[in-house]
């Protein structure tokens, strides 16, 4: 194995930084034999492999901060590093007592588990590397190796065999190392702290990997979701760092994306798996829920007028209360008000969702708070948003919020235009954007929801062109089965309200065009999940108070929107230590 031309070696690359070309004596030393020769030899992989178990901590340290060169941005030669046994060494580095064995061999992992080859992560798991990392996290003191371990959690975490390994084994540590005393939770609660400057900026890259590993995590089950939860200290750690973030106005860096996306993920869910969630189970239909309060009389038709008395606490809520707490609307609504990033807005928003899907009070709470924090136009108004996600999330939002009775009214007086311009099928003036068939059908969705008991609202969909797109989709062949009957069911909705009909015949439309038009069963579409060819024909009043959509029924076999939402996408960020970051300068 010779030759410039190697991929073990550097050949006519960047050269080795100034303080690498002296951390190679060692090496030198063990590969002479005889005189020495005129010029250096670059040691062959295997070579270096085998200098990991040396005996003498100089040679190891500097076999592995080698690796760590060669690794980098090199997915051949991380296969062969494991195929030649050199993750277990590197593991077992990790408890040598002495900085410079432990440092390089940790700098090697993190380079080895980046990147989409699972079998590296497998291997590092599968040799304890996982309660290897968290004891020298335990240990250290030192910034940069807490950002070497933590960087390789996340890398290792976007794995989904190795997910509950980590909610095993590193949790309590990233926690009690990483979040607790470096996102100035504690000092913050002392009043020490000035809110715009907060100190945990100098561990930020800590904690944004060790906020992007729990991000990852979190995805994996309820059993991880419970644990995350109900660690002591991390959501309000969490909830500390998007607040100040949100103080400081720097709402769209990685942490505050890692940070809200698990706060989201850690909502999914929420009001059936916390302890004693049972207490918060309302048995009211959510969509016929108690009118709020008037207070005051209206003011205007914002609808913040609109209030419901919400029962003070009687001790301050703390740990995995703080997730659904009506005061943490308004964190949700700062990010959706402030934020560019796309995946915060979608984050946010799909926090929202969440806590108000299910019959409980607490998301009964928060649909109204979310109208008082002009959550509904912030909402409405990021419909038009450029990224397919945030306009799912958006819709998602909103449809859940439309169980609240005083928000579908505003809802349908204000959102429908919104909601029709994400259809397929504009025409020149207003020409359709290009959404996923998952956007279209949580649109159609929330359409459903907002019209479903307003003729208002309806009469806003025709004169929004609504009908048009909608006819359209459930004509469309290309279209799947979920479109078409979401079409076809708004259309039925609109149908339904007797007072409208004459003006539709008037604009050319007849009763068939109101009927959901599915191919016949031999299409190649997807199936949509009804058996039915043709959903029936509603007859509607103007007090009609039941919503049809088509999610989830619910225990009365009324059908409700209330859907959760979970973030699965699991982000790796390139993780480059100042090693790399100085010999690829």
């Amino acid at each position: 194995m010779s030759g410039a031309g190697d991929v073990y070696y550097w050949g006519g690359g960047a050269p080795l930084a100034q303080g690498e070309r002296g951390s190679m004596a060692s090496l030198d030393s063990t590969l002479r034999k005889g005189p020495a020769p005129t010029s250096w030899r670059q040691p062959e992989l295997p070579e270096v492999i085998a200098m990991l178990n040396y005996r003498l901590d100089p040679v190891k340290s500097n076999a592995a901060a080698f690796l760590q060169h060669l690794t980098f941005k090199n997915d051949k030669v991380k296969s062969e590093v494991r195929r030649l046994k050199g993750i277990p060494a590197l593991v077992s580095m990790l408890d040598n007592p002495k900085k410079e064995v432990h440092y390089a061999a940790c700098g090697a992992l993190k380079n080895i588990s980046y990147g989409r080859d699972p079998d590296n992560k497998i291997a590092i798991k599968n040799c304890d590397g996982i309660p290897g990392l968290v004891r020298l996290l335990r240990k250290t003191r030192d910034q940069d190796l807490t950002d070497t371990i933590t960087g390789t959690l996340w890398n290792l975490s976007s794995h989904d065999s190795v997910k509950m390994e980590i909610v095993d084994h590193a949790l309590h540590a990233l926690s009690d190392e990483v979040m607790v005393p470096h996102s100035g939770w504690e000092r913050g609660n002392e009043g020490g702290e000035e809110s715009c400057k907060p100190r945990h900026l100098e561990w930020e890259t800590a904690l944004t990997n060790t906020t992007g590993c729990l991000r990852n995590v979190s995805s994996e089950r309820s059993e991880a979701r419970r644990k995350l939860r109900e660690c002591s200290g991390l959501v309000d750690s969490l909830m500390y760092i998007v607040q100040s973030q949100i103080n400081c106005k720097d709402v769209d860096n990685k942490l505050i994306e890692n940070s809200v996306c698990l706060l989201r993920n850690l909502s999914y869910q929420v009001h059936r798996e916390i302890p004693g969630s049972e207490r918060y189970q309302e048995t009211i239909p959510v969509n016929q829920g108690p009118a709020p309060s008037q207070k005051g009389g209206k003011k205007e038709d914002d609808g913040t007028s609109d209030t419901i008395d919400i029962p003070k606490r009687s001790t301050p809520a703390k740990g995995y209360e703080l997730l659904f707490q009506p005061e943490v609307v308004r964190v949700y609504t700062s990010l959706l008000k402030e934020s560019k990033n796309p995946s915060v807005l979608e984050a946010a928003a799909g926090a929202v969702q969440n806590l108000c899907a299910g019959r409980w009070t607490y998301g009964r709470y928060i649909r109204a708070v979310v109208r008082q924090e002009h959550g509904l136009p912030m909402m409405t108004e990021l419909l038009s948003h450029g990224n397919d996600r945030v306009v799912r999330a958006m819709s998602g939002a909103l449809r859940n919020l439309a169980i609240d009775a005083r928000n579908r009214e505003l809802l349908g007086k204000h959102a429908v235009p919104n909601l029709v311009a994400n259809l397929p099928g504009g025409g020149q003036s207003q020409p359709a954007r290009a959404l996923s068939e998952e956007t279209v059908v949580s649109v159609l969705s929330t359409m459903t929801e907002v019209v479903g008991s307003s003729a208002d609202a309806a009469k806003t969909l025709r004169s929004s062109q609504g009908i048009e797109r909608l006819v359209l989709i459930n004509k469309d062949s290309n279209r799947s089965d979920r479109e078409v009957r979401g079409a076809g069911q708004v259309l039925q909705i609109v149908w339904g309200f007797k007072e409208l009909r004459r003006t539709l015949e008037k604009d050319g439309w007849k009763k068939t065009d109101f009927m959901v038009n599915l191919n016949p069963p031999n299409n190649t579409r997807s199936n949509g999940g009804y058996e039915d060819s043709t959903l029936p024909l509603i007859d509607r009043g103007k007090n009609t108070t039941h919503s049809y959509a088509y999610s989830t029924l619910d225990q009365r076999g009324r059908r409700n929107t209330l859907d959760d939402t979970l973030d699965r996408s699991d982000r790796e960020a390139p993780q480059v230590t100042h090693l790399q970051e100085n010999i690829h300068s």
